[in-house]
């Protein structure tokens, strides 16, 4: 049996969309991850010696977030586009 004939153009797509959509958001977590790491640490120290640092800090932590947001996003536009 030849290999084109084990599996179909539209199960590749749905397969490699499914791939892309997980790569997606685990990639934009682990780079959220990675980011958010030193201002944590940093928006920690801020906060221990200022306390007026806070809302700075938590905003400061909260904006790495919103990358994994849009993997999220871009993932949803996988699956319910080809998935």
């Amino acid at each position: 049996m030849p290999p084109e004939a084990l599996i179909s153009d539209e199960a590749f797509i749905k397969g490699c969309a499914a791939i892309g959509a997980g790569l997606a958001v685990g990639l934009a977590g682990i780079g959220a991850g990675a980011g958010e790491s030193g201002i944590g640490a940093a928006a920690v120290g801020a906060i221990a010696e200022d306390r007026g640092f806070l809302g700075l800090g938590l905003l400061f932590t909260v904006i790495p977030e919103t990358i994994v947001i849009f993997g999220l996003v871009i993932s949803f536009i996988l699956m319910f586009a080809y998935g």
